[in-house]
């Protein structure tokens, strides 16, 4: 199915994770076993996430700066993980345009959270990306 669905399951696992709080390389292995990839999305996924939990400090301070009037704790737990894809790709992918990112992230908002979740989202990331661009 392509990078949608690759971005939509890594927001998935990532969510179960959060829920979980359980970041390991077993849960990530399981994820795999109970759900059919193809190469090229298994690949995505496990970028994503492995650099997601690696850079997760730096991520998350990231979102944090951005969530005017909010604490981490209570974002949602799907907008968290929305928030994480996106700020991994605009951070550490460059082959996937930042507007594509953005785009993505509110199209899995408005289908996996709220109206109110992707109107949040688009700010925050617009607002990152914005302070990004300034300071380049």
């Amino acid at each position: 199915m392509g990078r949608k669905h690759a971005r939509e399951s890594a927001m998935k696992l990532l969510y179960q994770m959060e829920i979980n709080k359980d970041f390991s390389k077993d849960a990530i292995d399981i994820f795999f076993e109970n759900n059919s990839f193809n190469l090229g999305e298994k690949l995505y996924i496990d970028n994503a996430v492995e650099t997601i939990i690696t850079n997760l400090d730096e991520i998350d301070s990231c979102i944090k700066k951005y969530i005017d009037g909010w604490q981490l704790s209570r974002l949602a737990r799907v907008d968290l993980s929305i928030l994480r894809i996106a700020l991994y790709e605009i951070t550490y992918r460059e082959d996937i345009p930042i507007q594509v990112s953005i785009n993505e992230a509110i199209e899995i908002a408005k289908k996996y959270s709220t109206d109110e979740s992707s109107r949040f989202i688009n700010g925050v990331l617009g607002s990152f990306v914005r302070a990004r661009d300034k300071d380049e």
